[in-house]
């Protein structure tokens, strides 16, 4: 019985920590595309963003979502 307790959770943690990868990675592609797609290219902004969403992965990706983008939408509305 021990081992059974055990073993569902080991399968437990490991799906939450899949579930968990899986939706950090579809969230930075969801940002790194915003910013390709709306993000203004005025003094290489678009490119600054794009590099440090790509290079610090989900991190960056939380950055960007609670620094530029509101900014972004307030200054230009999309």
């Amino acid at each position: 019985m021990k081992e059974l307790i055990g073993g569902w959770l080991w399968f437990s943690m490991l799906t939450s920590i899949v579930a968990i990868g899986v939706g950090a990675t579809v969230f930075w592609i969801w940002i790194l595309i915003e910013i390709l797609t709306r993000e203004t290219d005025e003094n290489n902004t678009r490119l600054i963003w794009t590099l440090v969403v790509i290079f610090t992965h989900w991190l960056g990706a939380l950055i960007y979502l609670f620094v530029r983008r509101h900014e972004r939408i307030n200054k230009l509305g999309r």
